[in-house]
């Protein structure tokens, strides 16, 4: 059965992408630990981010690095970036970056379950913009 995220880039289930490429997409959190998180997840279906092969594991991260970048140019006001691989959620390897204030801002148990999708579009055209596409 595939993951929750292969349904969303296989377009089963929406998403709002602010990056794809042949190795991965990136797209906003639908439970977002504050405003402007985005997963970074492999268009791969690997359960564990140890068994990534190399080359996978480092685009990741480069994709990862450029989306903190457009958080910060879009005005999100983050006094840092965080980036954490946690993956007990959904057995499919994802990297969550997130702007963030304070430690606390990567709380798991503070994320928001009820967004205000208006808002999440806005954040999303606003790092496609700043990507240049999604």
């Amino acid at each position: 059965m595939p993951s929750i995220f292969t349904r969303i880039i296989d377009g089963e289930i929406p998403g709002r992408f602010v990056w794809r490429d042949g190795t991965c997409v990136a797209f906003m959190d639908v439970r977002p630990l504050n405003r402007g998180h985005v997963l970074v997840v492999p268009r791969a279906e690997v359960d564990h981010w140890v068994d990534l092969d190399a080359d996978t594991a480092a685009h990741l991260m480069a994709v990862a690095h450029r989306v903190a970048a457009a958080q910060q140019a879009a005005g999100l006001a983050p006094d840092r970036v965080g980036l954490m691989i946690a993956g007990f959620e959904v057995p499919h390897v994802h990297v969550h970056v997130v702007p963030i204030s304070t430690m606390a801002d990567l709380d798991f148990s503070s994320a928001d379950t009820s967004p205000d999708p208006d808002d999440l579009d806005t954040v999303a055209a606003l790092l496609q913009a700043e990507l240049g596409g999604g």
